[in-house]
């Protein structure tokens, strides 16, 4: 069963397999929810799937050379810090079941 937040608009933002305080609960075949399932999660895409792959084992990469003490995460330009955080986040939102419009800033 899907759930979904709105924006300030009313639109989807959200979706979540979870119910969540403030969230709402759509039928599956809601055209809304379709509309925003399809365009937040496009077609096959080799080279798209390809680069998600790649930034993954560089993301893994990093992590292991920080824990096997061969760079400090300060040692990373801020730029690729911030972003290393922001991927780590929203990999855990995601294993909680979440699906995020890419303009949400965050979660309730």
């Amino acid at each position: 069963m899907p759930y979904v937040m709105r924006n300030t608009d009313g639109a989807i933002c959200a979706v979540s397999t979870e119910p969540q305080e403030g969230w709402e609960w759509v039928a599956q075949n809601e055209k809304e929810y379709i509309q925003f399932l399809e365009v937040r999660l496009p077609g096959h895409d080799p080279f798209r799937e390809s680069d998600i792959q790649l930034a993954r084992v560089l993301e893994d990469l990093i992590n292991v050379l920080i824990d096997q003490d061969v760079i400090r995460f300060t040692d990373l330009p801020e730029a690729a810090r911030k972003r290393l955080l922001e991927r780590q986040s929203m990999r855990q939102k995601n294993q909680q079941g979440y699906i995020l419009d890419e303009t949400s800033e965050k979660l309730i």
